[in-house]
């Protein structure tokens, strides 16, 4: 008979440790959800926090080039960024010899970037406790857990530091967009009456593009009043638009309305409805081709960091040519020589109205998910869900980024021009990144 101790041990030994060291460590980090449950609360955060739609697209894109640069150290096949966008130098490097867990240093560093740039820390603190803890269940020894962690943190801060250089905190200090006796030109719109967003958008510093006027578009169609005139039936064209085909082009334009501040007002109370930005409705798209493609976390983190920088050169490219046009809205002109009680199926946006942000962000970063996935990448939609608006399918990534471009003459906020030529535009911002922006090693 064995000793009754020898038994215990054997019987010690077969039970499960509650928190196992587990030698692949590496592959349970290593999973692309980390990165999209990430992306998903940072695009929460930006909704609760009401940032507009550039601004947003510059959160996202350093948070994106963070998670980018810490994660690449561990894929030979891809290379830094650095060099590639405008005034990025060459990030620190992990200590050679040293053990990391580069996933998780890439998540820290989105992280800790992307708390940069927002209101409601608190918030993504909270989220970072439960995603650090779920990579420590991993099984990442102590000592290369605290590692990645401040490998993560350092390459933050470079990033941070490269991004208080691209002028945005002086633009903070710059003067309002001052409105004009000319009836041309741009004016506040109902309910809000809202100052302008970013008139001064285009002197932050491009990521790509060479100026923010690289991309610059054809003038738009002449201002005229007179209803044989071009510009007067490119009015009554947004004034027509609902009248046929009305429940579909109803659902199209409230599909891709993405206005992260709709006004509302009960007597003397306003209020907002928050919704997402039309740059967080692409990088939700990303999400579902990056999970329909089964691609893995640096797969998915290359889709995040390439559509994201579409989108704030798209934005940086349009307000551009917004403040430049200072093109006055549909539902100010169509109020003073249509009809004065009409009123836009879509909150007019307080912006100018040349060109058209939706069709040029669309197209930019339809063009570069269609390089990363493909021509024919059909997908169902489902982004707007949350927000109460039923799915939409798709046969391409351009089929959607047309149909967001066209949405906004039916949603009665922009006229045909600004909707063609903001496609072109956009288009020409995502071949600049397809074509610039090298990520991965021959």
């Amino acid at each position: 008979m064995k000793p009754i101790w020898l038994g215990l041990v054997l019987l010690l030994l077969g039970l499960p440790s509650c928190n196992p060291v587990h030698k692949d460590f590496a592959q349970a980090a290593a999973n692309p959800d980390f990165i999209h449950r990430s992306m998903k609360k940072l695009t929460d955060v930006i909704v609760y926090d009401i940032f507009s739609p550039p601004v947003a697209s510059r959160i996202y894109t350093y948070s994106s080039i963070a998670a980018y640069e810490a994660l690449v150290n561990d894929n030979t096949a891809y290379r830094s960024l650095a060099g590639q966008l405008n005034g990025l130098d060459s990030l620190p490097k992990p200590v050679a010899g040293q053990t990391y867990c580069f996933p998780l240093a890439s998540i820290q560093a989105f992280l800790k970037t992307g708390k940069k740039f927002i209101f409601s820390e608190d918030q993504i603190e909270a989220f970072e406790k439960e995603i650090m803890a779920e990579f420590k269940k991993t099984g990442i020894p102590n000592d290369v857990f605290e590692r990645s962690v401040d490998y993560g943190n350092t390459v933050s801060a470079h990033i941070l530091a490269w991004a208080d250089k691209d002028n945005y905190k002086q633009s903070r200090t710059f003067p309002k967009y001052s409105i004009t006796e000319d009836i041309s030109k741009w004016k506040p719109t109902p309910p809000a009456y809202m100052d302008g967003i970013e008139p001064h958008w285009n002197t932050i510093r491009p990521f790509v593009m060479d100026s923010a006027q690289q991309f610059k578009p054809l003038p738009p169609t002449p201002f005229d009043t007179l209803p044989s005139s071009r510009f007067y039936q490119e009015a009554m064209q947004v004034y027509t638009a609902l009248q046929e085909d009305t429940e579909n082009r109803t659902a199209i334009a409230s599909f891709w309305d993405c206005n992260p501040y709709v006004s509302h007002q009960k007597g003397h109370v306003t209020f907002a409805t928050k919704k997402i930005t039309p740059g967080g409705h692409w990088i939700g798209i990303s999400k579902i081709a990056a999970l329909q493609s089964n691609a893995n976390i640096m797969q998915t983190t290359e889709t995040y960091v390439k559509v994201a920088l579409a989108l704030v050169d798209g934005f940086i490219s349009c307000w551009d040519e917004k403040y430049r046009s200072s093109l006055v809205r549909p539902e100010t002109f169509i109020n003073a020589y249509i009809n004065e009680t009409w009123s836009p199926l879509l909150q007019t946006p307080p912006f100018p109205e040349y060109t058209s942000g939706h069709s040029v962000i669309s197209n930019a970063a339809a063009v570069v998910l269609t390089d990363l996935f493909g021509d024919n990448f059909a997908y169902t939609d489902n982004v707007e869900v949350e927000y109460g608006l039923s799915p939409r399918t798709y046969n391409s990534f351009l089929e959607a980024s047309r149909e967001a471009s066209i949405s906004r003459l039916y949603g009665g906020i922009h006229y045909t021009p600004a909707i063609t030529n903001g496609a072109e535009q956009g288009a020409k911002v995502g071949h600049l990144v397809v074509n610039n922006v090298i990520t991965r090693s021959k």
